[in-house]
């Protein structure tokens, strides 16, 4: 019985906790003290929350190590140590949450000279983070008395660690009025403005990335949370903050002022884009925005586009003149000008501000003839599928926009009291008109003089899908004028390059089913007999009826339904036809399966005849046993 045997097997941390003069260092080297701690052993827990032992573990998770000990045991016990205080024990949390000095040790590590030690920076914020979580009147408290605690946070963002902390503060902050308090209080401390002034072209690129990482983490949990909001809790002031013109504004500044560097034109770019982030959920949104017709004026705060239009020139020239960069070796060559990620990232916000369809900025794009330059990236930099990506989105934007006919326009009355149209309304749709016509144009123009003959392209694919949606949406109407000016040189070989080369690529880039009509086993199959007959079908039925698995449900998926005999008698028909077809090819195929089992079994090879050990027979104690041999 297993109630004999004892299989209880007491930990060796009870074992030294029964030393009087057992160390912490004893216990921390002990596998299972962690197992221990999460599992409530008491005596352990009343042990590590003594404040000695508090101040040790505290203590070793914010001194450097010293360089004499081995690399791979230096970091072992502020490891333990981090796990310990996190192990999200109340007694634990109570104690480092209470304990005002235990807090200091803890803050006193911020106020290092940069920069930390990123393990140990780590550790630091992963403690506060779950005393933030826990203990969180406590703690907020204890760091709001602190002057200058954002500035020190700030001063070592280029630990990644000091990132994660600021986003707890935003986002680990339970209830909801304490949450508000505290994000009111951020915002009295600048942390927008303070993280935008560190995208700036003097900046230290780690921080730059950091910055920027923060703000657009920033922008996205303000949104989630707020959408999760009810209708009466107050506004985020940092989301308030970060759309308003002057905050982007100021981003654009920092970005293009003085010297211009790739690090501050993407991590500004960056932000820029999670500001302009439709309200849809990941790539597939976006990749469906030309296949599904969505709607596009998703909601943008005109702030943030008026911030941005003064400087779309800015963008423009970074096009035309990007951040100097080193040729690079590549597998088809060497690339003496590269395109970058600053012009990769313009090409994303120019593909950003299209999908706004605001009029004032759809107008300033074609007047600096943004499209028309990336076209002429799309087809020199042929390699580059980030770009191509771009321009398709771009092109997917201009293309999807509604027509005239298809769009809603107010109806307005004159003095005579018939209907006039909006002069806004007249303006915008001749722009979009004029903004599209222009690109159709361009691009037939692109398409023959660039995609002539050669080795294919990596960009071809696009170009393919590119020329697709022209084609469908020239076949909407008829063919405005401004395509027939401005085609008059090219008609003939667009209409060639439509009816030949795009047909015959969209032909091959069809998925055709494989057919098994033609498919014949192999010489050695064809080679042997089989005592069935040469109809694939009745084989194939036959394969099938093997098989098919009895599963809990097959009963009712063969025989009837209770329902059935109440409907129309087209479904007893139709259950009554698997029954005789199964019955039908049992009987047709009865002798050639038997022939089968005969040849495909081995039979007993008995030397005499045997008994029959059924058979009713008079029981005797012969003491000889008859032989039998196999």
């Amino acid at each position: 019985m297993f109630w004999k045997f004892d299989l209880h097997t007491t930990s060796h941390i009870d074992q030294l906790l029964d030393r009087e003069d057992v160390t912490l260092r004893e216990l921390m080297e002990e596998d299972d003290v962690l197992q221990e701690c999460k599992a409530q052993n008491r005596r352990l827990l009343l042990f590590l929350s003594q404040e000695h032992c508090m101040q040790e573990l505290v203590s070793l998770i914010t001194t450097e190590p010293p360089a004499d000990l081995e690399e791979r045991s230096r970091f072992k016990f502020p490891n333990i140590a981090c796990e310990l205080l996190t192990s999200d024990v109340s007694i634990i949390n109570d104690k480092l949450g209470a304990d005002e000095s235990l807090l200091e040790v803890l803050y006193h590590f911020l106020e290092q000279d940069p920069p930390l030690n990123p393990l140990l920076a780590s550790f630091f914020s992963k403690t506060i983070g779950n005393l933030i979580a826990r203990k969180t009147e406590q703690v907020i408290t204890f760091l709001k008395k602190k002057e200058g605690f954002i500035g020190l946070v700030l001063k070592h963002i280029d630990a990644s660690a000091m990132m994660d902390l600021l986003l707890r503060l935003i986002s680990c902050v339970e209830p909801a009025p304490l949450r508000q308090e505290v994000l009111h209080w951020l915002n009295e401390e600048k942390l927008v403005q303070r993280l935008t002034e560190l995208i700036h072209t003097g900046k230290d690129e780690e921080r730059q990335s950091n910055a920027s990482q923060t703000l657009c983490d920033i922008i996205r949990l303000s949104r989630d949370q707020a959408n999760q909001m009810q209708e009466n809790m107050e506004a985020d002031p940092l989301l308030a903050v970060l759309e308003s013109q002057e905050s982007v504004a100021g981003l654009l500044k920092n970005m293009f002022e003085g010297e211009r560097s790739e690090a501050s034109i993407v991590n500004g770019t960056q932000v820029l884009l999670t500001l302009l982030e439709a309200r849809r959920s990941g790539l597939e949104g976006l990749m469906d925005l030309y296949s599904q017709g969505y709607e596009r004026s998703y909601t943008v705060n005109s702030s943030i586009l008026n911030a941005i239009e003064p400087h779309l020139k800015d963008f423009q020239q970074l096009l035309l003149a990007p951040p100097k960069k080193s040729a690079i070796l590549t597998t088809v060559g060497v690339l003496e000008q590269p395109l970058g990620n600053a012009r990769l990232h313009v090409a994303r916000l120019v593909a950003a501000l299209l999908q706004t369809s605001a009029p004032s900025i759809c107008q300033e794009l074609c007047n600096l003839a943004t499209m028309e330059l990336l076209l002429d990236l799309f087809f020199k930099y042929s390699w580059n599928n980030f770009l191509h990506l771009q321009v398709e989105l771009c092109v997917a934007a201009i293309l999807s926009h509604p027509s005239s006919d298809e769009r809603p326009s107010p109806v307005l009355q004159n003095h005579d009291g018939q209907p006039v149209a909006s002069s806004h309304e007249a303006q915008e749709e001749a722009v979009e008109t004029g903004r599209t016509m222009k690109f159709y144009a361009k691009f037939i123009v692109f398409v023959n003089l660039r995609s002539e003959g050669g080795t294919r392209r990596g960009n071809m694919g696009h170009l393919t899908r590119i020329a697709n949606m022209v084609v469908q949406n020239l076949e909407k109407g008829p063919e405005p004028s401004q395509i027939t000016d401005l085609m008059k040189d090219c008609r003939g070989r667009w209409e060639s390059f439509v009816d030949e080369t795009l047909r015959e690529t969209n032909r091959r880039n069809t998925v055709e089913l494989v057919s098994t009509h033609n498919m014949h086993s192999s010489s050695e199959d064809d080679d042997m007999e089989s005592p069935f007959p040469n109809d694939l079908s009745l084989q194939q039925a036959f394969s099938d009826y093997q098989i098919q698995q009895m599963t809990a449900n097959f009963v009712d998926q063969f025989g009837f339904n209770d329902e059935e005999f109440s409907e129309h008698d087209e479904n007893i028909k139709h259950r009554c036809k698997k029954t005789n077809f199964i019955t039908m090819f049992v009987q047709a195929n009865a002798a050639a399966f038997e022939a089968c089992c005969k040849e495909r079994i081995r039979q007993f090879d008995d030397a005499e005849e045997e008994e029959d050990i059924w058979e009713e027979k008079e029981m005797n104690y012969a003491t000889q046993a008859k032989s039998r041999t196999r």
